[in-house]
């Protein structure tokens, strides 16, 4: 049994932790101003382009439940330096790709390896900060950065394209990776589950292979909600959910142990962040293609003008830590989707006038809502879940995200079709345009709108339990 950390050591881990976490929202969102120089770079059809942002989305999303049981099971540290050394292969490959085929299996390797790192990264900081008010702040820190990941990802996207080159996108994250090993290798301290530990092997896939049949039929839905492959995709996507969850009851030892899921305070906030995550990562695709192709913008001038999003986020997190403490956790949860909707009605309202009219108010109060979604959002993920399930519940949180986001940008992406629709394949007139995106921009809207009602019908209980503090309890080190 080791020491624990001194509290100068787990705020440099608290550090590190929040940089991995940025690495892989980011990762989400940062190639999408630079697809028009990749696509033309290595020949990609347009339906190759979609690939390079939902390959990575797919692979995260459908391996994070199996990547928390590695990390309860092997080891946090383990996994989590195993993870980053993988994802900073797949970032050199994707950089120095020659093939779009190339470019798309980097992303998805990409994806594989973040699943093992963002649940390990989770697990971590639940153990290093398992209650008091260090707690809350710590999970704050880490839920801005989660916030604002995606919207960070555009700002830093555009300056590495107009600067450097589209390679640099990916290139970019071996910097990460290396500050990121060396802050382990300082900072963190192993931790396991205790007890007899035995994989779930057909859980894994079954809910592997289930959630990429979703993934891939909502991304089909962009051709026809009633073709047969987007209808088969569904539903055998849905067939082998329902057979994870009767595998999960009958087995000893599940992958995802249904008592995770089924708190309704944790069950809430996996919804609300699915729905955060479609606008994340979906709408925020949505609004660099208007800055680009309506308003005319380059690839830097979009990034820079993406960044109020983030900054709101980051300005508002200080006032809404306060608040969580006082008020709990509820009150903010529904204010927050609330405040998110209302930005989106507004910038649906745009016609490809000035940026500073219509653009630049509803991106910093949706950074402002989101602010109050994050903040206390991956606490609530985590509250009350004890120590041998600490890394499954983390790797549910973002799973949510990512699935989220990867149908959210598939059902914009559908609805966007249906509005430009008869303009064929090439580039629709500008009028088109901004009616798609203002469609994708009201889709997202109803869906924050939607989020509002589940924080007022799940999240809920005693006041304790909507103030961070109640988490993990302590594991054991080694």
């Amino acid at each position: 049994m080791s020491t624990p950390l001194s509290g100068r050591t787990r705020w440099w881990a608290l550090a590190v932790l929040s940089l991995t976490q940025l690495v892989v929202v980011l990762d989400g969102t940062i190639v999408n101003i630079a697809l028009p120089q990749a696509q033309i770079a290595l020949d990609l059809t347009d339906s190759a382009r979609q690939w390079v942002v939902t390959a990575y989305a797919l692979a995260f999303g459908a391996l994070l439940l199996l990547g928390g049981r590695i990390a309860d099971y092997w080891g946090r540290k383990r996994t989590y330096m195993v993870g980053m050394v993988g994802f900073g292969l797949a970032s050199l490959w994707g950089g120095l790709a020659q093939s779009g085929f190339e470019l798309i299996a980097a992303r998805g390797l990409q994806g594989v390896f973040a699943a093992l790192l963002a649940p390990a990264a989770l697990a971590l900081l639940t153990v290093t900060f398992p209650s008091g008010r260090d707690r809350n702040t710590a999970f704050a820190v880490f839920g801005t950065v989660a916030g604002a990941g995606a919207a960070v990802g555009l700002a830093l996207g555009g300056v590495l394209t107009e600067f450097l080159s589209w390679r640099w996108c990916l290139l970019v994250n071996i910097f990460f990776v290396i500050v990121g090993i060396v802050g382990a290798l300082l900072f963190l301290r192993e931790s396991r589950a205790e007890g007899d530990n035995r994989y779930d092997v057909w859980g894994a896939i079954t809910v592997t292979l289930g959630l990429g049949s979703l993934v891939y039929g909502f991304s089909l839905a962009e051709h026809g909600w009633g073709s047969p492959s987007t209808i088969l995709f569904l539903a055998v996507g849905v067939a082998l959910i329902a057979l994870f969850v009767w595998i999960e009851t009958k087995v000893d030892q599940p992958l995802l142990p249904l008592r995770v899921v089924t708190h309704r305070v944790r069950a809430g906030a996996f919804l609300i962040q699915a729905v955060a995550g479609s606008v994340m990562i979906g709408a925020t695709l949505y609004l660099t293609f208007h800055l680009q192709l309506v308003m005319g913008m380059s690839a830097l001038e979009a990034g820079l003008a993406s960044l109020p999003l983030p900054l709101g986020t980051m300005v508002t997190a200080p006032i809404v830590t306060k608040l969580l403490a006082r008020i709990g956790a509820r009150p903010l949860m529904i204010t927050g989707p609330i405040v998110v909707a209302a930005a989106l009605l507004l910038l649906s309202r745009i016609t490809g006038g000035a940026y500073a009219v219509e653009v630049l108010a509803p991106l910093i109060v949706m950074g402002a809502g989101m602010a109050f979604i994050f903040v206390p959002l991956q606490n609530l993920a985590l509250a009350g879940v004890p120590a041998h399930d600490a890394g499954i519940a983390s790797a549910t949180a973002n799973s949510a995200m990512q699935i989220g986001g990867s149908i959210g940008l598939s059902v914009f992406t559908a609805i966007y079709a249906s509005v430009v629709g008869p303009h064929g394949a090439g580039l629709p007139p500008a009028n088109a345009l901004i009616d798609g995106y203002s469609a994708a921009f009201v889709a997202a809207a109803v869906g924050m709108a939607i989020a509002a009602v589940i924080a007022i019908v799940f999240i809920r209980g005693p006041r304790h339990e909507m103030i961070p503090g109640s988490g993990a309890a302590s594991v054991a080190h080694s």
